[in-house]
């Protein structure tokens, strides 16, 4: 596979961008979660980075735990709309305050179905932080309590998010040329 410099359009949000509005959301977190003990729910595998530079900033004491989602074929670069659970949570979230860590909100099926699951699990509250808002691709409209960033319409990759599971450690978020890129080649 090709470097990804060869396909990369542009550098649609810095590594410093994303430090800074991270440190931000963290800030607005603590101050919202005052007292409480939020239960931080990561969807695996695009929102790790985002959740290990979150929770830095974050100051109210908090756990954390994990959810697998599969709506994507392998090499898709849109979600099929059927979402599997393909991890599941590992404590029990009643009575609990839940904020779902998410790296990015497209069409808005895939998180209308995880929060649609998480309510019947009884949490005493359930909220959405979301590094990135594809808002004019929504479908479905859902709650987006913190927002990182509303982006465009581009097919985007870098920090967290793949691109044919590739570059997910790249500091900064990028778009994709698709002139210039061909998977498999």
């Amino acid at each position: 596979m090709q470097g990804y410099k060869e396909f990369l359009d542009e550098i649609l949000i810095s590594e410093q961008a994303l430090q800074e509005r991270i440190a931000e959301l963290g800030a607005q977190i603590s101050q919202d979660y005052a007292g409480k003990q939020p239960h931080l729910i990561c969807i695996l595998r695009g929102g790790v980075m985002f959740l290990a530079d979150l929770i830095r900033h974050i100051t109210v004491p908090n756990t954390v735990d994990f959810m697998a989602i599969s709506s994507y074929g392998m090499g898709a670069r849109q979600s099929t709309g059927k979402v599997r659970i393909t991890l599941d949570l590992q404590e029990d979230i009643r009575d609990r305050d839940v904020l779902l860590v998410e790296d990015i909100v497209d069409s808005g099926y895939t998180i209308a179905t995880v929060l649609e699951f998480l309510r019947t699990r009884h949490p005493s509250s359930l909220r959405v932080c979301a590094l990135l808002n594809k808002a004019e691709r929504r479908e479905i409209q859902v709650p987006i309590d913190y927002c990182g960033f509303v982006i465009p319409d581009k097919f985007v990759f870098g920090y967290g998010l793949d691109l044919d599971e590739l570059y997910r450690n790249l500091p900064f978020i990028g778009t994709v040329n698709p002139e210039r890129y061909h998977p498999g080649e």
